[in-house]
């Protein structure tokens, strides 16, 4: 597990339930996942958690992945300070190469630095 620390900023009296400009939050993920061997052909899902470990809604403002072969899937809500979110993504490896493959997804959100990438890892055989 990896925890990502961040600069706090904040304005007295704010409510914490909203998402305010300036309000950085820190998260606990695990950024590196690995399916071990899987037939080519088959569709690997990973189930990612991600904490908001900060005292500030997490807003998750995008998830992008390196490839078409990857589908990240997410909660567009406010991630409330010390709830976990579930990220869901897909490898087709229909899409991929045999062997090792690597797939980063990286997830832009109220953290600093702003972006996460997480690895995803399988090892694809016929």
């Amino acid at each position: 597990m990896a925890a990502i620390s961040l600069g706090l900023l904040s304005c007295g009296g704010e409510t914490k339930t909203e998402a305010q400009i300036g309000q950085y939050t820190t998260v606990e993920v695990q950024e590196f996942y690995n399916a071990g061997s899987v037939a080519k052909g088959e569709k690997v899902e990973f189930e990612i958690n991600m904490k908001n470990t900060g005292d500030y809604p997490l807003v998750i403002a995008d998830i992008s992945a390196a490839c078409a072969c990857t589908v990240s899937k997410f909660e567009k809500d406010l991630i409330q300070p010390g709830e976990t979110t579930i990220i869901n993504a897909t490898i087709n490896t229909d899409e991929t190469g045999n062997g090792v493959i690597k797939k980063p997804i990286t997830v832009t959100a109220n953290t600093r630095p702003s972006s996460t990438v997480i690895m995803l890892q399988a090892t694809v055989i016929n």
